[in-house]
């Protein structure tokens, strides 16, 4: 009895100081490093873990959205223009299918407008076969995900006219709206990664500079950086792109507006770093490598930016969903990326007719992937914010 009752004494004095307490695998807290606390307490944060996956699904599909999407990029139907979305079914008889779609037009007012032929089924396969594509230039393939049951056709069970799949519906061209979701996610995706890329360079550096070296160099800065704080954000951002030629290549329009866009995202991470390494630049660590010898730029980014390095991930991470929507703005707005470009904003150019988004309301479907993205950022912005101080609430 009194060795159990000194046994929970034990286990309760653990319990009220969380530093000497141990974690689900008997590991002493004490004994875990800054990168392993920030690993456990991101763990508890169940919202931000599910983000975390959601983004990784995203970007996964985004690299090889050859693969997960039906048709390719350019691929057309102009018979089916404004088709609605077909909704796959399940049953025992045909499988996975979708209901054929057919063309009408109203005898009276001569409008068309599409029908779901129920008696005619269009049967869909997983890992069917399509139009050869490379995948990353390293080899080739025709298999995709998911699509029409193109044995069903050779077979004559529906015509060939009838066998198309439009999961989410058609554009005023006939274009598969869930495929080219598909492929504007790699631009999209893309292109908030690359800007954060060249945001992170110009914050880190700049606000570095600024804290470390204080005095008429950090005032310059800092004032600099209040005057690009001080103009509007999407009016400077509509000047800087409508200035760059419509004429350019896809790739050069499309590094000109991940510059556009990193040009006014660095002031917020610049002041971020700057602050930290104000707090730092004096501590023990410090000035005794200046003492050893060590230039300015090896203790700057050598002793003083690691040690703060969970901060800088936390403050790109919330920047991200900036990024994706200013380029959804700008392309949305005719004065970014432009057809034959797909991306989602460029998808949401068709919406800016009311008459057209009250007729085929599927139009807006870019919609949802831009909220979800923007949402998981922040949600794993948060729980990252979060774990950055682990010892918060251990």
């Amino acid at each position: 009895m009194t060795s159990f009752l000194k046994k929970r004494a034990q286990e309760l004095r653990a319990g009220e100081n969380p530093a000497r307490g141990a974690d689900e695998t008997g590991v002493t807290i004490g004994e875990l490093s800054q990168w392993q606390l920030v690993r456990r307490r991101f763990k508890r944060h169940r919202l931000a873990v599910f983000s975390l996956y959601i983004l990784i699904v995203l970007y996964v599909v985004a690299a090889f959205c050859e693969f997960f999407a039906p048709y390719p990029r350019e691929w057309r139907n102009l018979d089916y223009m404004y088709a609605p979305p077909q909704l796959p079914k399940l049953s025992f008889e045909h499988g996975w299918y979708v209901d054929a779609v057919q063309l009408e037009r109203d005898p009276i007012t001569f409008q068309k407008r599409f029908s779901y032929v129920e008696d005619e089924v269009v049967p869909l396969s997983f890992f069917v076969k399509g139009e050869t594509y490379s995948v990353w230039g390293l080899f080739e393939t025709d298999r995709r995900l998911f699509g029409v049951d193109h044995r069903a056709v050779e077979r004559g069970d529906i015509p060939e006219e009838k066998a198309t799949f439009y999961f989410l519906g058609a554009d005023k061209y006939g274009h598969d709206l869930f495929s080219r979701l598909i492929f504007g996610s790699r631009i999209s995706l893309s292109i908030g990664m690359l800007a954060i890329f060249i945001t992170s360079i110009l914050g880190i550096l700049i606000g570095g500079i600024s804290g470390y070296m204080g005095g008429w160099v950090d005032d310059f800065i800092q004032r600099s950086i209040e005057v690009v704080n001080s103009f509007p954000q999407l009016p400077l951002w509509l000047a800087l792109a409508a200035i760059m030629p419509a004429d350019w290549p896809m790739i050069v329009m499309y590094m000109g507006i991940t510059l556009v866009l990193s040009l006014l995202g660095w002031t917020g991470l610049a002041r971020v770093v700057r602050g930290k390494i104000l707090s730092l630049r004096e501590e023990d660590y410090a000035v005794a490598a200046r003492l050893l010898g060590a230039g300015h730029g090896r203790v700057l980014f050598r002793h003083l930016v690691p040690g703060f390095t969970s901060h800088i991930i936390v403050v790109l991470t919330l920047s991200v969903p900036a990024m994706i929507l200013g380029e959804t703005a700008l392309s949305f707005l005719g004065l970014g990326l432009r057809p034959p470009v797909v991306s989602w904003g460029v998808m949401l150019q068709d919406t800016m007719q009311l008459q057209a988004v009250a007729n085929y309301p599927w139009l807006l479907m870019p919609v949802i992937p831009i909220i979800v993205t923007v949402l998981a950022f922040n949600f794993l912005g948060d729980g990252m914010r979060d774990a950055a101080d682990p010892y918060a609430s251990l």
